[in-house]
């Protein structure tokens, strides 16, 4: 226990300590600041300095969000329903612009202190006030409906931000449909776009949806005419109106013929056309689509020109590139995606192969021919792999009818085209062609030339072998096969001869790049224009290349690899026909020659390629 002592001092004495402590204790003066020099530059700087407390907003709104909840200083009621919620005028209008010119523009309802609300369900109206105390929400399913109408009505951009990227959270080929029109009607124009794109990427899966069944025939029509569906075959959107017409054909069924106007049907075959005409019940009993689906044919068939443009969906097109040669015959597999400059690697070819052809049939890549140089021997090879990008995996197709090395491989009406190659000491002029549907190769008639190191390209369903080999001299040779009349026909020769150059079409030109004339491997490059029947030179490439792969990406070509006499290459260069200039580009994983290469859409998640 503490014990004090308490001492009571007159005033007298008092006063004297004081004026002790006073004289014997200064006291402390105010701190001194020297005067700051007036800065010309800066004549505001007049010694002060302001401070901003970041988190003061915060904790003021939380002090009001607690007096709300005690219902402190509240000065409104709003009444939805049968709920009421306690609130200030003040931190309603600070949120919404709605309850800014409700309180503030000498309405009626600045007076009254209940305001009854209509058109909104409790529980969105407890998340917007919640929303302008605290400035957080939290939006689910099961709310969101509610809740972006009645933001919308408050005018509560935050709100609809938040309801409207979750909304872009959800999108799947089952709801996209929906999202658009629910975006659409609530005037979201950002999400509105996001679903339509959505959907067009995705168009495959939509069209097999209830919500794409359930379009009105209007609808339908703005979607099938649009530039960015992404489809591997327009025989998908032609199926996909069948569909949807089948869907309720009593009364969908007179609409049929003017809903098939806007599918884009000269990019479909002559034979899936005249499937349709003779086999599909819907199409075959309705002349209007019969003599529509003919007239197409006749264009396709006698190459016509005709007013109808390809698809352009925004998906990020892939250069795909198989086996080749380097020391010994590869199995590599890689990819090139353009946007990213970048080479992703994938499963890897079933066996090893170069001078092998490939090309894209319905999103799936084969690799068609080819040989196996290796040290325990070589063998030249008649097999087809087909590769899935999709699931980045590798399936054997039914084996050519001979074996080809050093192959031309071309698609024309959704077929593949072996042309040409060798066998040993045999070099081929043979053809055959494979339908992936019945899975069998079927020979057409033959070149009249046989040919290996040929390069094929197809312009408006004519299919052209370029240059070659015929085992005793370098081709400077063309000839083109009609597969309406099954003959090959002589057409203009190059300016060059080559064997084993990049050959690829773009536009109404087939261009021949680099190759082989007997003596030196080629930077030269010449393009032949179909409609004139006359090769052309364009600039050479920075680098001489023989055994090469070219394709055409984004309106561009892009030479592969090969051989320049010396090495062989990684090295990649890209052609812009509108400079008529080559530019260097990201090489390959290594050199090689004699590999195929082709281009795709599809998308390819395994290795950083696809649709978001």
């Amino acid at each position: 226990m503490c014990n004090y002592l308490v001492v009571q001092l007159s005033g007298k004495m008092a006063s004297q300590i004081e004026d002790f402590i006073c004289k014997e204790l200064p006291r402390p003066q105010p701190p001194c600041f020297k005067p700051r020099p007036i800065d010309e530059n800066n004549p505001s700087c007049d010694g002060s300095m302001q401070f901003s407390i970041s988190s003061f907003p915060k904790e003021a709104m939380e002090v009001m969000y607690m007096m709300k909840f005690h219902r402190k200083l509240c000065d409104v009621e709003i009444r939805v329903a049968n709920e009421i919620f306690h609130a200030h005028k003040i931190v309603l209008a600070a949120a919404s612009p709605y309850f800014k010119a409700m309180f503030t523009s000498g309405l009626k309802e600045s007076e009254m202190s209940v305001i009854n609300i209509q058109g909104v369900c409790p529980n969105s109206m407890a998340v917007i006030i919640r929303f302008a105390y605290t400035g957080e929400i939290k939006v689910e399913e099961m709310t969101v409906c509610n809740l972006l109408p009645a933001a919308t009505m408050f005018q509560m951009n935050h709100i609809i931000e938040a309801c409207c990227n979750f909304l872009e959270g959800q999108l799947d080929p089952t709801n996209c449909i929906g999202i658009a029109d629910f975006a659409l009607q609530h005037g979201c124009t950002s999400l509105y776009q996001r679903a339509n794109q959505f959907m067009d990427q995705h168009f495959s899966q939509v069209s097999q949806g209830e919500e794409f069944l359930a379009l009105s025939a209007c609808q339908l029509v703005q979607l099938i005419k649009r530039d960015d569906l992404n489809v591997r075959c327009e025989s998908e959107v032609f199926n996909a109106v069948l569909r949807w017409v089948k869907h309720d054909e009593e009364r969908r069924r007179p609409k049929t013929a003017d809903i098939l106007y806007a599918v884009r049907c000269h990019f479909l075959t002559p034979r899936f056309l005249k499937e349709q005409i003779q086999e599909c019940d819907l199409v075959k009993n309705l002349p209007q689509c019969c003599e529509y689906l003919s007239r197409i044919i006749q264009d396709l068939t006698v190459c016509r020109k005709y007013n109808c443009h390809q698809r352009t969906p925004k998906v990020p097109c892939v250069i795909y590139t198989a086996g080749g040669y380097l020391q010994q015959s590869l199995s590599n597999m890689e990819c090139y995606n353009a946007h990213e400059q970048q080479w992703f690697s994938l499963a890897d070819l079933p066996s090893p192969r170069s001078g092998i052809g490939g090309a894209f049939v319905d999103g799936k890549f084969y690799a068609v021919g080819g040989r196996n140089n290796s040290p325990d021997g070589n063998h030249d090879s008649e097999a087809a792999d087909c590769f899935d990008p999709i699931t980045n995996t590798w399936k054997p197709a039914r084996p050519m009818n001979v074996a080809r090395n050093r192959v031309g491989v071309a698609v024309l009406d959704g077929m593949l085209y072996a042309v040409g190659g060798s066998q040993g000491t045999i070099h081929h002029n043979s053809v055959e062609r494979y339908d992936p549907v019945e899975d069998k190769w079927s020979f057409v008639s033959s070149m009249i030339t046989a040919r290996i190191g040929v390069g094929v390209a197809v312009v408006k369903r004519l299919l052209y072998a370029v240059g070659g080999y015929d085992g005793h001299a370098r081709l400077n040779t063309v000839e083109c096969y009609n597969p309406e009349t099954d003959e090959w026909t002589m057409v203009a020769s190059m300016n060059t001869t080559r064997s084993g150059a990049g050959v690829v079409a773009l536009n109404n030109y087939i261009y021949a790049v680099g190759g082989y004339d007997g003596t030196s491997q080629l930077r030269s490059v010449e393009r032949y224009n179909t409609e004139t029947n006359e090769w052309e030179c364009s600039s050479s490439m920075k680098s001489p290349r023989s055994a090469l792969s070219a394709a055409v990406l984004d309106g561009k070509i892009y030479a592969l690899g090969g051989y320049d006499g010396l090495n062989f290459l990684a090295t990649m260069e890209v052609y812009d026909p509108q400079k008529d200039e080559w530019a260097d580009a990201a090489s390959m994983s290594c050199g090689r020659s004699g590999h195929a290469s082709a281009v795709c859409r599809a998308p390819c998640l395994a290795h950083g390629v696809g649709i978001s």
